[in-house]
């Protein structure tokens, strides 16, 4: 296991669509390790597998005490009256913008042995849900911000030293 650098904004890993995962490749496995020990660092509540550079549908979470990770996810569900709530992303440090969500989420996907994985909830579980499923369709949350804040944001983060 190895926590990863994690790629950031500007990156064209970021913005590709991600491949299928075969579960038991065993490349998964390390990728699987790698996922989870990068998103434990507190304060991280999801983390795509290309935001670590691996262009393949899997993504770790880290909410509420909880610690997984699910391979080749499929949104099935986003319900509920939009929410505005303020998101920010490892792969754009430092910045938090107002974004629409759905409060309930639901993912279903495998694991490692190809059981079936089912994640859902509302809240934070349900923004990192909506997040992580958006990282592996290559988009990133500020492409979801309303045009005004959209605009400030792309400012904004033009004058980030990392940028």
């Amino acid at each position: 296991m190895t926590e990863r650098q994690i790629r950031l904004f500007g990156d064209p890993v970021l913005r590709s669509v991600c491949d299928p995962v075969a579960p038991a490749d065993p490349r998964a496995a390390a990728l699987v390790a790698d996922l989870i020990e990068t998103v434990a660092i507190p304060g991280r509540a999801g983390l795509a597998a290309n935001q670590i550079g691996v262009g393949s549908r899997a993504f770790s979470y880290n909410v509420d005490d909880g610690i997984g990770y699910v391979l080749n996810p499929i949104l099935v569900e986003a319900s509920g009256e939009l929410e505005l709530v303020d998101e920010g992303c490892l792969s754009v440090p430092g910045f938090y913008f107002p974004r629409l969500r759905h409060p309930y989420a639901r993912v279903e996907g495998h694991d490692l042995e190809g059981e079936s994985v089912v994640l859902e909830g509302t809240g934070l579980m349900a923004q990192a849900l909506q997040h992580e499923m958006d990282h592996l369709d290559g988009h990133l949350f500020i492409e979801g911000l309303e045009p005004e804040i959209k605009r400030e944001a792309m400012r904004l983060i033009r004058l980030a030293p990392w940028y």
